[in-house]
Parts: C-alpha cells; structure tokens; sequence
C-alpha cells in the first residue's frame, strides 16, 4: 500500500483516502456473507447457527440455511452500515496516522520512521477511526444476527437502527464494544511491522526494491500478516461481536467487558474466544488480495486525476 509523499495535501488525502475507501468497499462486498457467518459464529456458537440437517462443510451449509430462511439479502446484511463505515473509516486513518507520523518525527523527504514509532502512529490512527465509526459497527453487527431474533422487531435500515438504538438504549448504545474495539488496535501493531518485513524479504528473494515489488508480491505480504495479526488478536472481536449485539435482548446481559470475558470463557473455554475464527481467516486471504490490488489500481489513477504528488511512499 503506498501513500503520497505530500499526504498531508488535500489532493494527497484525497488520493489516499478515496482509493482506501473504494478498495475496502469492494472487499467488504465481495465477503459480506462470510462476514455474516462470522458475526453469528461469534454471537450464537456454532450449534445455533447450524442446527438443521444440511450436511457438509459447515460455511456452506450455514450461507444455504440462511438463504432459505433469509433470502438473498440475509446474506449481506450489514453491508450499508459497512460501506459506511468505510469511508470515514479510511479518511480518518490516513489523515491521523500522516499527522501522527509528522509529529513523531517524520522526515520530510520520505516520511520513514522506526518501527516503534510508525506502530504508535498506527495505533493512534486506529483509536481515533475506532470512535469514529463505532456506532456504525454495531449497527452492522445487529442487523447481521437480528434475523436469528424471534419475537424482536427488526431495524428497517441503518438510520432506522442507529435512531432507535439512541431511544431505546441512549448514545452509549452506540459505543457499545468500544473498549475490545480499542483493545483491537494491537492488530495494527502486529500487522505493520511484519507486511513491512515479508516486503523486505521478498524484494531481498526478488533482487528488487520493496516499491517495486509485483502486485501478487504485495497481496502475498498483506495476505500473510494480516492472517498472522488477525489469528493471534481474534478474541477481542468475539468480546466486541458480544458486546455490540446484547442490546437487542435481554437475556444474555453482560455487565462489561471483564463479565463478558467470564462468561465467553465459561461457556466455551479458550476455543470459545475463537469462534469464527476460521470464516474469518477464509475471509481474510481474498479480502486482503481485493483490497491491496484495487488499492494500487484506484490510487494510480487517482494519481493520474491529481499529479501534484508523484512520488509514492510504501507504508
């Protein structure tokens, strides 16, 4: 992933953020029905997710369940809430973390910086998208599981859900999973330093320079720790799924993150914090290949819109 030079421009974050935007939108179309499954897997279990006679792989029987009893649209709900999430999600993030980058230290030549520093330049970035578009993310989360509630009346849309989780549960209903979410930024701190060292080696194997690595080179590096990151971080997204999906009932109330941790653990032991956890790495692979490849495409072209930053910058 490359961003401009003069990133703190209006064209360069526009460059950056417009092609971050798109390339996430696809990706997040492209896997919504895994994405789906996943948020039931890690809300439900398994058991009620796939209690029906379908045999087979359990992600195919799960996408057929729904289907029959959802329709078509079951498949991507929470896909709106998602798309617009994305879009401050990746205006924010770049315009924090280039900001963040300067304030660190960045030189003014290439804006590099050390390893340490360019992590609590992403971990800053990710707080900062994390409040942003939190309410959004509940809202996906409960219209992903909301068709597996009887006897609930459903949100009709994301401006339907985020106005009655205001009335019926106040602004903090917003920000419900807010602290796992946060929690979650070590992902980024994982993830940054070693899709810059998979880069690093590569371009060492292909006797090149890591700007100048192939498009399937750069989607192997994304690929490849955004699996690692996503494997050994995975639990926090189970407790937030958890937390982000209570309010539509009350019977499985978690008082917090700590009460909801206990009771994860208790019902499920340590394998129950990994719930999805394989849907997710399915989804992970193509999103990453999607995402890092229209990435590049969008942003040369953008580039092209706007040539007064020409000279990219690898993150």
């Amino acid at each position: 992933m490359v961003a401009d030079t003069h990133g703190a421009s209006p064209k360069g974050l526009l460059c950056n953020a417009g092609a971050g935007a798109a390339a996430g939108v696809i990706a997040a179309t492209f896997v919504c029905p895994l994405d789906v499954i996943k948020t039931r897997f890690q809300v439900h279990g398994l058991q009620q997710l796939t209690n029906s006679n379908i045999k087979g792989s359990v992600i195919l029987s799960s996408l057929e369940q729904i289907f029959q009893k959802e329709g078509f649209r079951g498949l991507y709900r929470g896909l709106a809430p998602t798309v617009l999430a994305l879009l401050p999600n990746w205006a924010v993030y770049f315009t924090v973390y280039d900001q963040l980058k300067r304030f660190l230290g960045a030189d003014d030549v290439n804006h590099q910086l050390p390893i340490g520093a360019n992590m609590m330049a992403a971990c800053g970035a990710g707080a900062a998208t994390s409040v942003v578009t939190n309410p959004l993310w509940v809202v996906k989360t409960r219209l992903q599981t909301q068709g597996m509630r009887k006897g609930v009346v459903p949100y009709r849309s994301t401006l339907s859900a985020l106005r009655r989780i205001v009335g019926e549960e106040g602004i903090l209903g917003l920000y419900s999973g807010l602290v796992p979410a946060l929690a979650g930024i070590s992902h980024v701190a994982i993830q940054f330093p070693t899709y810059e060292k998979i880069k690093s080696y590569l371009a060492d194997q292909n006797n090149t320079t890591v700007d100048k690595l192939s498009a399937s080179d750069v989607a192997l590096a994304s690929s490849v720790s955004k699996i690692f990151a996503s494997t050994l971080t995975y639990p926090h997204e189970v407790v937030r799924s958890r937390l982000q999906e209570q309010g539509h009932h009350s019977g499985k109330r978690y008082s917090g993150v700590v009460d909801c941790i206990k009771k994860v653990f208790q019902q499920g032991g340590v394998p129950g914090f990994y719930r999805g956890c394989a849907t997710n790495l399915l989804r992970t692979t193509p999103a990453a290949v999607i995402t890092f490849t229209s990435f590049e495409m969008i942003h040369r072209f953008l580039v092209t819109l706007f040539p007064s930053d020409p000279h990219p910058q690898t993150l």
